[in-house]
């Protein structure tokens, strides 16, 4: 739990460095998926010292999901818009509201709750066609992304970070279903194919959806998508369980984590519109949200 907690913190600080970055970079083709705008955001050293910290927050997170379930990873990773809400505050001089201060608490007392009824991660690999379901939500994923890009404000946002968190949520799911480092077993898994294709989609849509959207609605959306799948997939195929007696504990902490969570997703926005200057490499003319 240390290990997801501690990447939280990571994606937490990641996410005031790369909204700030997304929003500074010179518009792309204009799609969800948009190669182009990644390549000019890296111009960046906000984007670049997001990446870095992203990569740490990766490694700690497979730590996080070899030795314990899904479910409390990725509320863990929910709550990384509380460490959103706490830097934003000082760094970028946007004030915390009293009722966002609870959300905080609200945040940690779930994540806390959560932390005590956990129980050990489950041994099942899950059956073999949750493998191949995994590649399909991925290929799902990358073409929703790509029409979404045409989708008007609010419903470009929702999707795309939807979308973004969906990826997450197979990245997770697939990091436990792959059980065997060798090489021709890791060239047979469809599994790792998931993985890289769902980790890269994920970082396309959510750079886009922080550039040219309500970056408030594609953080909830990403919110949403990277915690209740995984959480079921982990629950339902792949064996987790909560201490004994403590089940409904869990489950309460998890839904008051994510609340909070949610309820936090503004910060998002407050770091894409900060007065932050953009670098000089960035055009001169940044472009607007269509929040």
């Amino acid at each position: 739990m240390i290990c997801a907690l501690s990447s939280a913190v990571c994606i937490g600080t990641a996410s005031v460095l790369q909204a700030v970055a997304a929003r500074a970079a010179q518009l792309g083709t204009g799609s969800g998926v948009d190669v182009t705008l990644v390549l000019r955001a890296l111009r960046q050293w906000r984007y670049v010292a997001g990446l870095a910290l992203f990569g740490l927050s990766f490694a700690l997170q497979v730590v996080a999901l070899l030795t314990i379930p899904i479910y409390a990873v990725e509320a863990a990773q929910a709550g990384s818009l509380a460490v959103t809400a706490v830097v934003a505050a000082p760094v970028l001089k946007v004030r915390l509201r009293g009722l966002e201060w609870a959300a905080v608490a609200v945040v940690c007392a779930g994540l806390a709750l959560l932390g005590l009824s956990v129980g050990a991660q489950g041994g099942s690999d899950g059956p073999p066609a949750l493998r191949y379901a995994l590649l399909g939500v991925t290929f799902a994923v990358l073409l929703a992304g790509a029409v979404a890009g045409r989708l008007p404000g609010r419903a470009r946002a929702l999707v795309l970070g939807f979308g973004a968190g969906t990826g997450f949520g197979v990245v997770s799911v697939s990091v436990r279903l792959i059980d065997d480092l060798a090489p021709s077993a890791l060239v047979a898994n469809p599994a790792v194919y998931a993985l890289l294709l769902a980790g890269g989609t994920a970082f396309l849509l959510l750079t886009s959806a922080f550039q040219r959207g309500s970056v408030t609605t594609a953080t909830a959306g990403m919110v949403v998508g990277e915690t209740v799948g995984p959480a079921v997939a982990g629950v339902v195929w792949l064996g987790d369980r909560t201490r004994e007696g403590l089940a409904v504990w869990a489950a309460v902490g998890f839904a008051v984590a994510v609340a909070g969570a949610l309820a936090l997703a503004r910060f998002g926005e407050a770091t894409a519109t900060a007065n932050a200057a953009p670098d000089k490499a960035a055009p001169a003319s940044s472009a607007k949200a269509e929040d």
